[in-house]
């Protein structure tokens, strides 16, 4: 994107009115380049998994369901005193307009807010709006915003075709995390998570198991979809 040691490359909002993120949206404007770039920003990713135990059995078994998504939060200010370089000539109030119907407003060929994608650096986020808050710090006499910090704060937004494979796969197509308990063995873990004892060296030789038959706590096994599995009894 560019060498951003000179402090020349703006994050860049650009909206669009797909999901897909191949039609922009018919915004004005659009895109949008901040005057002054964040000083900082967060991103946060997280995995939901289903915890499991079958019948009679110790282990509980972690099971990947679906990605929690991404998110990314940042603090934007936006500026009308006329002191920052190449700053636009709108005043605040209108620079916030701007952004808002980017971002925030409904766009009603889609009957929602736009879908939108930050760019800026090695960052390249797409998603939607979630919260967004305005501080206004600095006025004119009378009254009128001189400067504005805004707090957004985003949620990732993909297709189904971007999203990991198998998420809503079955539980026995999907690598499961087993935490070991006093008690169990190899073969009754296999039975417990693939409802067959037959796969327990294969899952051996998967975790490196020198001796299936002593599993001591604490141990954490992973049990690998079945498809891959070639199990000798």
């Amino acid at each position: 994107m560019g060498d951003t040691r000179g402090g020349l490359e703006k994050l860049t909002i650009t909206a669009f009115a797909d999901p897909g993120y191949g039609k922009r949206a018919d915004t004005t404007p659009n895109p949008l380049k901040v005057m002054i770039n964040p000083s900082q920003y967060s991103q946060a990713m997280g995995i939901n998994y289903t915890q499991q135990q079958g019948a009679g059995g110790t282990g509980k078994t972690i099971a990947f369901n679906r990605d929690q998504g991404e998110a990314l939060d940042l603090t934007l200010v936006f500026d009308g005193t006329g002191t920052v370089p190449d700053a636009p000539t709108k005043s605040v109030p209108d620079q916030l307009a701007d952004l808002k119907r980017l971002i925030y407003d409904v766009n009603w060929d889609i009957r929602s807010p736009n879908f939108v994608q930050l760019s800026w650096g090695t960052l390249l986020f797409k998603g939607r709006l979630k919260t967004l808050g305005i501080e206004y710090t600095l006025f004119d006499a009378d009254g009128t915003p001189l400067r504005a910090k805004v707090k957004a704060a985003f949620l990732g937004y993909h297709e189904n075709s971007d999203a990991r494979k198998g998420q809503h796969g079955e539980s026995a197509e999907l690598s499961q995390i087993v935490e070991v308990e006093a008690g169990d063995s190899l073969p009754n873990l296999c039975k417990q998570v693939y409802g067959d004892e037959k796969y327990y060296l294969a899952v051996a030789r998967h975790n490196g198991l020198d001796d299936f038959r002593a599993l001591t706590p604490p141990l954490t096994l992973l049990f690998p979809p079945l498809a891959p599995v070639s199990a000798k009894s």
